[in-house]
């Protein structure tokens, strides 16, 4: 399975999952999702939500999903490598997440991924 992943929270998913929309505040200031490949999760999630609890990984489809993706490059502090982030430009139709996994840190607060990503 070629899924795409985003990192929210419970409550912000569980919101969304019951209007059958997720729009995020950064839809409104930054105009897309930020979503990420299974190898680029760990470093986004150590880099930004370092030692917080409370969220998900939101696996999506992206054949189900109904806004454009496109597929950019890194900011530049990634850069050098050749994979590209997957961004959702538009709200998520809640049907193209098929899976919501729980994503807790560790004691030293990082993150590893869930059982079943590859």
């Amino acid at each position: 399975m070629s899924w795409i992943l985003h990192i929210t929270t419970r409550e912000q998913w569980e919101s969304a999952r019951k209007a059958g929309l997720y729009r995020p505040a950064s839809l409104d200031t930054e105009g897309f999702i930020h979503c990420s490949t299974p190898q680029q999760v760990i470093r986004v999630a150590n880099a930004f939500y370092r030692g917080q609890e409370g969220l998900v990984l939101l696996c999506i489809e992206p054949e189900k999903v109904k806004a454009p993706i496109r597929y950019e490059a890194p900011v530049e502090e990634d850069a050098g490598g050749e994979e590209r982030f997957p961004h959702i430009y538009g709200p998520l139709n809640a049907d193209a997440v098929v899976r919501v996994m729980d994503f807790p840190p560790g004691e030293d607060g990082t993150f590893t991924l869930p059982g079943g990503i590859a």
